[in-house]
């Protein structure tokens, strides 16, 4: 059985196995042919963190494949509020075929599936996002930016950078990273994907100039720079990351041909501008669709590697 925590647990060739299978069951979405790989099952989700995207995407996804998508949010269930979490785990395991938890602390995760009879998704922690990785380079596939990409991160050194980190040391191709002083990557992160990028022959590099970063870039993409939980630091974050901004500017220094990803939510005006986001080059929609079909594409392969 395999859990789904973060992509540091998966090779190249199951990611990419993944993305297939994601991009196969699409196209039978899209010619309205039924698909119910999991009829039958249930998937537990679990939010703590609350969310569009991850909510509306897995419930609609497990109802596509012929299955029941459960939510348990932190007001429902017992989980945080007096009960061990290798106690729910253990209960919401035998009662349900997989479970999908959206939580704060990546440890919570880790412990969960420790005790949990049945696959463990990670639909965000504060250390990674891997679902969202698995969304966006499908839409890299779909777009033609998949072959040798060069992928600029402006923004906060994140989850979603050291998923993009996971990512890029896995599949081998050249990463550079544009944080503000004082808001770098996990060290522990970081020096884990330069391991990988021995392996893979990834180019993954560190600046503080986004403009180096995007300079020719395939790829550009950025986050909030203020998440869930960060609400105080909102005046110090915008005085920090002011020059971060991906604008018209900034994406001009990419390939002409480059696309712009953003997991959403977007802020518009502050981590990328109106004109950007609803550009030519923006394919930040067709990316918040691929989470449906790639979640599917996931959720399929971990049931057949039970």
């Amino acid at each position: 059985m395999r859990h789904f925590l973060t992509l540091r647990d998966y090779t190249k060739e199951e990611i990419l196995e993944i993305i297939d299978l994601a991009l196969a069951i699409k196209k039978e979405q899209k010619a309205k042919r039924p698909h119910p790989y999991l009829a039958g099952q249930t998937l537990a989700m679990i939010f703590e963190k609350s969310s569009t995207r991850t909510r509306v995407s897995f419930e609609s996804g497990m109802f596509q494949l012929g299955g029941h998508a459960l939510f348990l949010s932190n007001r429902d269930i017992h989980l945080g509020r007096g009960e061990p979490v290798k106690d729910t785990a253990r209960v919401i395991s035998s009662m349900t075929d997989m479970v999908m938890i959206r939580t704060f602390e990546h440890s919570m995760l880790e412990e969960f599936s420790l005790y949990s009879s049945v696959p463990v998704i990670n639909g965000l922690s504060d250390s990674y996002h891997p679902v969202q990785l698995i969304a966006d380079y499908m839409t890299m596939v779909e777009c033609g930016r998949h072959e040798n990409p060069i992928v600029a991160y402006v923004g906060d050194g994140n989850n979603m950078t050291h998923s993009w980190l996971m990512l890029a040391s896995k599949l081998g191709f050249d990463l550079r990273v544009a944080t503000p002083e004082g808001y770098a990557c996990d060290p522990l992160i970081v020096e884990d994907a330069l391991n990988f990028a021995k392996q893979s022959g990834a180019k993954i590099s560190f600046t503080n100039d986004p403009k180096i970063a995007v300079a020719g870039a395939t790829v550009v993409t950025t986050d909030t720079w203020i998440s869930m939980g960060q609400e105080e630091e909102k005046a110090k974050r915008l005085h920090d990351f002011k020059g971060y901004i991906v604008d018209e500017d900034l994406m001009a220094l990419a390939d002409p041909y480059a696309i712009f990803l953003h997991c959403l939510p977007a802020y518009r005006g502050v981590e990328v501008s109106e004109a950007v986001l609803e550009g030519d080059q923006s394919v930040i929609f067709l990316e918040a669709e691929n989470r449906l079909h790639g979640q599917k594409g996931l959720m399929v392969w971990l049931d057949k590697h039970r």
